[in-house]
């Protein structure tokens, strides 16, 4: 059972699976998102629209996740996940973010993917406190990790600031 925090940039980072802090309409937006589907390439774009909406201009509600293949990026697969917006913690924010991670790693088993790189879900755009947020990470990877020992999890930050935050939160500080 491995997990750790790397710093990179996710869409470089040649792995089964990244997974895409995406929007319910899985058709790009800003922040990681915008940035995977520019490094995937149209095709991404044309396999999201694929997708069944499940509501109009939902393809993937809050705490679910859909997997496409990557396209242009060195990751074989891209888990799109869509992750609460911070309301303050009260409008069950922390059960639908663990619900984003085990989701996520579901399909990464259910494909017979090894290993997932996580980005920080929910903390960009859509407000969630980061340290909170990889607290509910570390605790929802970890749960799975119990039953799925051979998966190889990674929680990538951007930057060496939320580096940090990850690398407390897995060691427990």
């Amino acid at each position: 059972m491995t997990l750790r925090k790397i710093v990179a940039d996710i869409t470089t980072l040649a792995v089964d699976a990244i997974v895409n802090a995406a929007n319910p309409g899985l058709l790009g937006g800003g922040g990681v998102d915008g940035a995977i589907h520019r490094a995937a390439g149209p095709a991404l774009l044309a396999a999201c629209r694929a997708l069944p909406e499940v509501l109009p201009g939902v393809r993937c509600p809050t705490g679910e996740a859909v997997i496409t293949p990557g396209f242009g990026l060195p990751a074989r697969h891209v888990i799109h996940t869509v992750g609460p917006v911070w309301r303050g913690g009260h409008d069950g924010e922390p059960a639908l973010l663990e619900q984003c991670y085990r989701r996520s790693l579901q399909l990464a088993h259910a494909y017979g993917l090894d290993t997932v790189v996580f980005p920080a879900i929910s903390c960009g755009v859509y407000g969630y406190p980061a340290e909170a947020a990889a607290v509910v990470a570390v605790r929802s990877v970890r749960s799975v990790l119990a039953r799925h020992p051979h998966l190889e999890v990674m929680l990538c930050a951007r930057d060496a600031a939320m580096g940090e935050v990850l690398a407390r939160a897995i060691s427990g500080a």
